[in-house]
């Protein structure tokens, strides 16, 4: 699936987030997304069902446990648990979505979750790994997002 870079620009323009899947493992890749987002000044605040901190910091078990307003929620779970969360934020009325999506598996991407969260009108960002896009980015992730550029995967659309 192609991303769209305003959808990226529009959801990074976001402070307050959520990072579903997200663990106190360390080898979790949810952990080191919220670990960014962090890092990079954003208000975040790790959901995960049974952890109880993420990181050093507290962690809710639900959408709905999360204290305040969301502007965006970071879909670190599987594709057959991500139709779940995307009903989830669209109940608590989020406005944008990001599916993650790493190397070599379809991470939360599914046609069901993506359909439902453009069916209520929530941009979502379906595919990609947020960590791309995160300015100063990475070697290893400039690399993967110039591979989206030329692929032709990586589009850019006029905001409405």
């Amino acid at each position: 699936m192609d991303v769209d870079l305003t959808t990226i620009e529009a959801f990074l323009s976001g402070h307050r987030l959520a990072v579903v899947g997200a663990s106190d493992d360390p080898k979790s890749f949810g952990r080191t997304v919220y670990r960014a987002f962090r890092e990079h000044g954003y208000d975040v605040t790790a959901v995960h069902p049974t952890a109880q901190v993420v990181d050093g910091d507290p962690c809710v078990d639900s959408l709905a446990a999360v204290p305040g307003p969301i502007d965006g929620v970071v879909v670190m779970v599987g594709a057959e648990r991500a139709v779940e969360v995307v009903d989830q934020a669209i109940a608590l009325g989020v406005g944008r979505v990001w599916l993650f999506k790493g190397l070599g598996s379809p991470g939360a991407v599914s046609h069901a979750a993506v359909d439902a969260c453009r069916s209520h009108g929530v941009d979502v960002v379906a595919g990609a790994c947020p960590l791309m896009f995160l300015e100063p980015v990475g070697w290893s992730h400039r690399v993967h997002r110039a591979a989206r550029r030329h692929n032709g995967s990586l589009v850019t659309t006029t905001a409405p």
